[in-house]
């Protein structure tokens, strides 16, 4: 693991609070970071860039200081209105419906909270995403 696996505990210890509530999803560390699963498939994975680091995110970016990044899927419409609206959403380098996220210091967790459920939906069996109802 890079040092860009250093997300801030307060990050992480809301994202499991979070992911703790959807059925079968399980955190693991990533090739960079840490990501939340169902099954094999990952609904949210996030990570810290630095600035001028080598990256899809650090060259597409100016970062004067060290960012946390959040990644996860939308449906399209969700998609459109999230990338389109600016900051702190944009639309990720790889995938038709990846979102990213830069966590600032006042995200508004309920709203993560919305989003990651709806990722989590997109990919969890439909057995696992009827218990959310």
């Amino acid at each position: 693991m890079t040092d860009r696996a250093d997300v801030p505990s307060r990050v992480l210890e809301a994202l499991r609070e979070i992911c703790a509530t959807l059925p079968e999803s399980h955190e693991e560390a990533a090739w960079v970071g840490t990501r939340w699963r169902v099954r094999r498939r990952t609904f949210v994975h996030v990570y810290t860039v630095r600035p001028g680091q080598d990256t899809v995110f650090g060259r597409a970016s100016e970062l004067d200081e060290p960012a946390v990044v959040m990644t996860f899927r939308a449906q399209p419409e969700e998609f459109e209105a999230l990338v389109n609206g600016g900051e702190p959403f944009f639309r990720a380098a790889w995938g038709h419906d990846v979102v990213g996220m830069m966590v600032e210091p006042d995200v508004d967790w309920a709203e993560v909270k919305e989003l990651l459920t709806e990722s989590y939906r997109k990919f969890a069996p439909a057995k696992l995403a009827r218990l959310l109802l």
